[in-house]
């Protein structure tokens, strides 16, 4: 970009925090949100310009959430929580930040996804395989929030579905540890660190890469019970215990339309050697 634009990061956490400081290396100017109050001296510290918003309060500052998004991109970094209601609020915190969006000034959107999105199609995935979860799966929530913000006349939205976060302070080691039973072990794991995910979001923001749609994974994976396992015994934990099965139901996520189009190199090819 030739000119180093105002970009507001919506959630400003484990990704969104050092996606921000690489930002201001390069002369960005960064906003930041977060839901926790603690967090603000932080920003402040970094020289984040921070905001307090939760768009699932009913104490939501309006006012603030207009100053937000007075930028000229938007880095949309919300993880749903799924597992709690089906991401139904999840949905409706999209659509109340989609109607804010429609008076702002944000003419760009980078709008971090999954690869849980795609359905198991126990082959290799690419991007436009979307279309078996718009076929089998139409109310899939992750979708449906992709869907509110692709195709506006308002914005141009870039879309990028991370596999597996990891690094930082996720150590997967820790996830499996001890459990007995766990399913799916002969299946590949789709996973990415967190250094390509900052690198990765940076590329895109800095070549202008809009208007695009891209898998984001390591080049690497393993099968479940490899990496799990090893992760597992690096910390000295007690591995996890798989259950045999007749059938794993698995997906493998090509990353190469990203690779091409941003001529990127993953720092992190091979999740065996994530915390070796």
């Amino acid at each position: 970009m030739e000119d180093k634009k105002t970009i507001s990061i919506m959630g400003c956490g484990w990704l969104g925090m050092p996606l921000a400081e690489q930002l201001m290396l390069h002369g960005y100017t960064v906003k930041g949100s977060t839901t926790t109050p603690e967090k603000i001296e932080v920003m402040l510290e970094k020289g984040i310009q921070p905001f307090l918003l939760d768009l699932g309060s009913e104490q939501l500052d309006k006012a603030a959430l207009e100053d937000f998004l007075d930028a000229d991109v938007l880095v949309l970094n919300i993880p749903p929580h799924l597992r709690s209601d089906g991401g139904e609020a999840y949905l409706s915190q999209m659509h109340l930040l989609l109607k804010a969006l429609l008076s702002s000034l944000v003419s760009r959107i980078l709008f971090v996804s999954s690869t849980s999105v795609y359905q198991d199609l126990n082959r290799v995935v690419t991007e436009e395989d979307i279309s078996f979860t718009e076929e089998a799966d139409p109310d899939n929530m992750l979708l449906q929030a992709e869907l509110l913000f692709q195709d506006r006349e308002d914005w141009v939205t870039t879309i990028v579905r991370f596999g597996g976060l990891v690094g930082g302070n996720r150590q997967p080691g820790r996830w499996l540890a001890g459990k007995k039973n766990v399913l799916n072990g002969d299946a590949p794991v789709n996973l990415i660190h967190l250094d390509d995910c900052v690198n990765i979001l940076y590329r895109i923001l800095e070549q202008e890469k809009w208007g695009k749609v891209y898998n984001a994974c390591a080049d690497g994976h393993p099968l479940r019970k490899e990496f799990y396992t090893a992760t597992a015994q690096a910390l000295s934990l007690t591995p996890p215990e798989f259950a045999d099965m007749e059938e794993t139901k698995f997906k493998l996520i090509n990353s190469q339309k990203l690779k091409d189009e941003l001529s990127y190199t993953f720092i992190h090819p091979e999740p065996m050697t994530f915390f070796s």
